[in-house]
């Protein structure tokens, strides 16, 4: 009996250690592909850099409309939680008369 579970520990061990093994081998990544096109490396970068230019024009357009609704009353608060901003910001949408537009440009400034 004892004999059997040493051997299944043994064999288990050992599988899991090639598993291991192959994973390694590979970059760590089950989904990674094995062959990549070199080609496709300057069209990511394009897209990349297209979505970090629109995240810096979305944070600038917040910045610009925290300061035009918002810092008439209020200098930036210190950084609260992404759930405490939302409270603030919404509630000071009702009393600032803040488009649903402005309001969102705001909290992506605010939790960024």
């Amino acid at each position: 009996m004892k004999m059997r579970f040493v051997l299944a520990a043994f064999l288990v061990a050992g599988a899991m250690s090639l598993g291991l093994a192959a994973n390694a081998s590979n970059g760590g990544s089950k989904d990674a592909p094995k062959d990549t096109p070199a080609a496709a490396a300057p069209a990511d970068q394009s897209v990349d850099n297209q979505t970090a230019a629109q995240k810096e024009n979305m944070h600038l357009e917040g910045e610009r409309r925290f300061r035009s609704n918002c810092a008439r009353c209020h200098a930036a608060p210190p950084k609260f939680s992404p759930r405490m901003m939302v409270t603030i910001v919404r509630h000071m949408r009702v009393r600032a008369a803040i488009t649903d537009q402005d309001m969102r440009l705001i909290l992506r400034y605010m939790t960024e």
